[in-house]
């Protein structure tokens, strides 16, 4: 699997977002949110169940209205300017929203329709983008006929009609398997290839590794961290230290020497069932020399030694108190909060 190319966009701001705040009643699900998107890069937006992530994608695209603070998108205000801005972005919810009774080609030349496009334009735009989703073949087909990949698949391109300078992505993988969800991620990298800027809200961890150049992390309505994945991975702390011996059954003895030293801060040694390697967490550089010291003393032969920082799962759950969950949800508080 090619990785997205994290080199950063030309650096201007395509969203700027200063103490926005979104009350439901009484249930504030925006707390004076407050965030940066570069041009050209993808934004990945963490939080657990109803942290205001939905929130603050319909704040941004014009379907809500903030109570308070100010969001500039592609140079538009979102509150001032709404009818100019709905020309320049594009929008991925978390179920397609595609017309089921209609093809595939005439939801998207229907788009183009209602995006002014004209009629030629119009075809050719749905046209290409059926080849590009790799959809052309079930085009003329019912959209209630596609599986549910391919749905996903026609509701990023209906979001792609418009040419969008900046493209928001709420859970775009939601109950997609495996090898849908790799489609899907590339065509975000082929878009920011194109210089598309992308907010990306997800609570699958690989995802957000794999396609955000920055993460911004809310939890009830808050930003509580923002930072590349590597700069918050390196803020909860925690190493691990990864040693590989020459001789795989010197794993649980490496383990008992460690334990016997009483090494200050030393604990946990672990070797995972069919593991060719011993985990060993580290509080302080100087555990690392220790460690090695310790074992070479004893007469291990050790065939690598690496470093790891903690899994982004990990990171999330320290910053949030809460787990990532496996399955994205569908933020259901944020629309009975709504309703």
């Amino acid at each position: 699997m090619t990785l997205i190319d994290k080199t950063p966009g030309a650096g201007g701001i395509a969203v700027e977002v200063r103490g926005l705040v979104k009350h439901y009643g009484t249930t504030k699900a925006l707390d004076g949110v407050d965030l940066d998107v570069r041009e050209g890069t993808v934004l990945g937006v963490l939080g657990p169940n109803g942290a205001g992530k939905t929130t603050l994608v319909r704040c941004l695209s014009t379907l809500l209205i903030p109570d308070s603070g100010t969001a500039t998108v592609a140079g538009y205000d979102v509150v001032r300017q709404p009818r100019a801005l709905r020309r320049v972005i594009g929008l991925t919810g978390q179920y397609a929203s595609v017309d089921e009774k209609l093809p595939g080609w005439e939801n998207l030349y229907m788009i183009g329709r209602l995006l002014d496009l004209p009629r030629r334009t119009a075809r050719q735009r749905a046209d290409e983008l059926l080849e590009r989703f790799s959809l052309t073949e079930a085009g003329r087909r019912a959209t209630a006929t596609y599986s549910g990949g391919m749905r996903r698949r026609l509701d990023l391109a209906a979001s792609m009609v418009g040419r969008p300078t900046v493209l928001y992505l709420d859970e775009p993988t939601t109950g997609l398997d495996p090898r849908t969800r790799n489609e899907v991620w590339d065509e975000v990298r082929a878009m920011v290839g194109e210089g598309t800027t992308v907010l990306l809200t997800t609570q699958y961890m690989e995802e957000a590794e794999q396609l955000a150049h920055e993460l911004t992390v809310i939890d009830r309505g808050r930003v509580v961290a923002q930072g590349g994945v590597s700069q918050l991975k390196a803020k909860v702390g925690g190493r691990t230290l990864e040693i590989t011996p020459v001789n795989p059954a010197d794993l649980a003895p490496m383990a008992r020497a460690l334990a016997e030293t009483g090494l200050d801060g030393i604990s946990g040694s672990t070797v995972a069932a069919g593991g060719t390697a011993l985990h060993v967490p580290l509080l302080a550089d100087a555990q690392l020399t220790a460690v090695i010291a310790v074992l070479a003393d004893r007469g291990f032969d050790l065939a690598d030694i690496g470093t790891q920082l903690p899994s982004l799962d990990e990171v999330f759950l320290a910053i949030t108190g809460a787990p990532a969950t496996t399955e994205p949800h569908n933020d259901r508080d944020e629309d009975r909060a709504a309703a």
